[in-house]
This record gives structure tokens, sequence and C-alpha cells, in this order.
């Protein structure tokens, strides 16, 4: 095609001219469109009981998809929550972000709020605490607090350092505390905060900031 067909913003355009969003760029008179850049997006999401962490089903089950239909962008969940968990699950379009999240050297610590049935004993508490081990490799350490302790349900605050499998569930039921339910309530520095069930926002550029910053760090 010769240059003197391709014009932008009615001149001709020669060889290295470099085109911005905003110019108007014709061929033999038809103007072409220059794609836009994907915008990145990064979502917190509240997840409901009852949703699959997938972006479809087989089974025709509910997905955290069906939650995000206004997002405007195709995002992907970070790790995933089971179907009967709840809380923070964040989503992004951003696969170094998402990378950098996952990756198990970042150790990007996970809070949750489990309620068992009780009763509790420090014996299961100081063994969950050490590491459960869970496939033949041990977990690591694990922070863990009593926020309530009725006669019952037993609250407790779990904070681990990596992702396995249904990895709290499997490490209360290894001692033989039956989970009642189990919300995440935060990822690294990141809480979920009054977000209602089912409801998602953007991150803010503190939040999104502050996340760097600790997959950095860690």
């Amino acid at each position: 095609m010769e240059a003197g067909r391709v014009q932008r913003n009615g001149r001709p355009v020669k060889p290295g001219d470099k085109a911005l969003p905003t110019d108007i760029l014709t061929v033999d008179g038809e103007r072409v469109h220059i794609p836009k850049k994907k915008a990145l997006r990064y979502i917190m999401l509240n997840k409901p009981r009852g949703y699959v962490t997938t972006v479809s089903d087989e089974l025709d089950r509910r997905c955290v998809m069906d939650l995000l239909e206004e997002v405007g962008e195709r995002v992907y969940p970070i790790g995933r929550l089971d179907r009967n968990s709840e809380g923070l699950l964040l989503l992004t379009n951003d696969g170094n972000f998402a990378n950098g999240i996952m990756h198990p050297s970042r150790h990007v610590s996970k809070t949750y709020r489990v309620t068992v049935r009780p009763p509790v004993t420090e014996e299961q508490l100081v063994t969950m605490s050490g590491g459960i081990v869970l496939d033949g490799r041990k977990t690591l350490p694990a922070n863990i607090v009593v926020l309530t302790n009725e006669a019952e349900r037993v609250v407790l605050q779990i904070t681990i350092r990596e992702g396995r499998n249904r990895q709290i569930r499997r490490m209360c039921e290894a001692v033989g505390l039956p989970v009642v339910r189990l919300k995440r309530t935060a990822v690294g520095p990141l809480k979920l905060g009054m977000l209602k069930p089912g409801a998602w926002r953007d991150l803010t550029p503190e939040e999104l900031r502050a996340m760097r910053n600790a997959i950095g760090k860690e």
C-alpha cells in the first residue's frame, strides 16, 4: 500500500511516524480505529456461600462471575474459596499481579474467621499453630487467636502464609474440629471491612500500593 493513501489527522503518513490514541487515521478515506489499551482492574469481592470460584461451571452451579457482570472487563479470580466458604476474594486481569500474590515464595498472609464446634483444647490449637502434615508435607506455622469461646461455638482467627487446597478446613479436621463457618477477612494488607456479601469494589490506589509493597517485601 502506498504511504500517500494512509493519513493521520488529514495528512499523509511517512515511514516511522507514530500514532496516538487521539489521532484520526484513515486508509483510502476510511477511518481506522486504534484499539484501546486494556484497562487493568483490581477488584475485591465479598463472596457469599454457595458460589464456586470459577469462570464457568459444567454443573450449572452459581459462579462468582455471576456477581461481576457490571465490571466491563474480563477478570479472573486470584486463588479460590471453596463453595461453602465466604469472604474476601480478589480478581484481576493483571497476570503479573495475580502471580505475585499466589507464588509460594511470597508467603502472602491470608486471615480467616473460623467457627468450629466446641470444645477446643490448647493441644489442638498448639498442633495447628505448629503445622499439620497434609499430603505428606507439613504446613507453615499459623497464627491462631481465640475470638469467642462459648458453649455452642468457638470462633478462631487463623492466619496462614500459604494457600493449599482447602487448607484451613483440612487443618481443623486433622485435629478433630468440625468447621461450621469459614470466612476470609484479609489477604495481606487488604481487609474485607464492611463490604456486603455479593458486593464488589475496585481496590483504592492506596490498597493497590500496599499490596504491591507486601509482595515485594515478602
